[in-house]
């Protein structure tokens, strides 16, 4: 995942002749040098390995549930911070490419306030910038959708895909505008796997299967099954400030009773008593106050809802 941004990096500086990059607080692109700098938080991935890369440049994003003015004036809010800070401080024109998740993932499932990414991806187009999507964890029918820019009709300039393209074999790609990607120079481009026969295969093999199965509507179910219990769970215990996410990609937020405190020593807490179960639980966010939820997308709902049953025990005991 990481070759791919930094390859989505170089074809974006080739195309426009321009060297910034923008990124957003909470996001999250890999552990390379260059993806270090475009990663958001420090611990475990940045702390004590820099100097970074430079000419990266991060902006506010549409975070709803911390939004200091409220999640209905995140998006216009949000969005209008970036773009200020964008021209005024880097100026448009130096930019070469914006690159977000249309879900964050490791900063904490933050999917941002319907509004805010149409605005920067149009922002984006009027100014000559690469949009690019980092769709690593986020595509391939994971959010509902093929692609989890497509939820508000987003068509970036580049996507990037890693993880689920190749059923857990390593592979990433580029994808994009012919115009943008024969930008670059013949040999430039490459990876670690480039072309491997055997994950190739594997990738061909998990898209027919994704279609086969109509694995984003099954991704839609998992949301249906999922997300009413979280929210019942979060009217019981005051410890969970917000229910969010879309499809198989979910969320709680653990805050502190009465506020929006961060909460990562519940959240820890909570994961291992859930491990402890026998449920597979990752604590995600900058705050290290999330649980995240990345079923399969093949699993059944008996063993869904089974391990939904170890959550809302391990729950009550906090």
């Amino acid at each position: 995942g990481a070759e791919a941004v930094e390859n989505a990096v170089k074809i974006a500086r080739a195309h426009t002749k321009r060297q910034a990059v923008v990124v957003f607080d909470h996001g999250y692109h890999g552990r390379t040098n260059l993806t270090m700098a475009l990663t958001s938080k420090n611990m475990p991935y940045k702390h004590s390995f820099g100097p970074f890369a430079p000419e990266v440049y991060r902006v506010p994003v549409a975070y709803p549930y911390r939004w200091l003015t409220g999640p209905e004036n995140c998006a216009d809010e949000a969005a209008a911070q970036a773009i200020d800070q964008i021209s005024k401080q880097i100026g448009a024109e130096n930019v070469a490419a914006i690159v977000i998740e249309p879900v964050l993932g490791e900063g904490g499932f933050i999917e941002p306030a319907k509004g805010f990414l149409p605005q920067l991806a149009r922002f984006a187009k009027e100014n000559g910038i690469v949009f690019v999507a980092d769709e690593i964890q986020s595509g391939f029918c994971r959010t509902g959708q093929w692609f989890a820019c497509e939820d508000e009709d987003i068509v970036p300039d580049l996507i990037t895909t890693a993880k689920g393209i190749a059923g857990g074999l390593p592979l990433a790609a580029v994808t994009g505008r012919a115009e943008i990607m024969d930008s670059a120079h013949t040999g430039g481009l490459g990876g670690t796997y480039g072309g491997n026969p055997v994950a190739c295969a594997a990738a061909l093999g998990s898209i027919e299967t994704m279609r086969e199965l109509d694995l984003p509507a099954r991704a839609k179910r998992i949301e249906e099954v999922m997300k009413p219990r979280l929210q019942k769970l979060a009217g019981q215990h005051e410890v969970i400030g917000d229910v969010r996410g879309r499809g198989a990609m979910l969320a709680i937020e653990l805050v502190k009773p009465g506020g929006k405190e961060p909460n990562p020593e519940a959240t820890a807490a909570l994961a291992k008593a859930c491990h402890q179960n026998g449920l597979l639980v990752l604590t995600t966010g900058t705050y290290g106050n999330v649980m995240r939820f990345l079923p399969p997308l093949v699993i059944g709902e008996d063993l869904l809802n089974e391990g939904l049953d170890v959550l809302e025990n391990a729950l009550s005991t906090l």
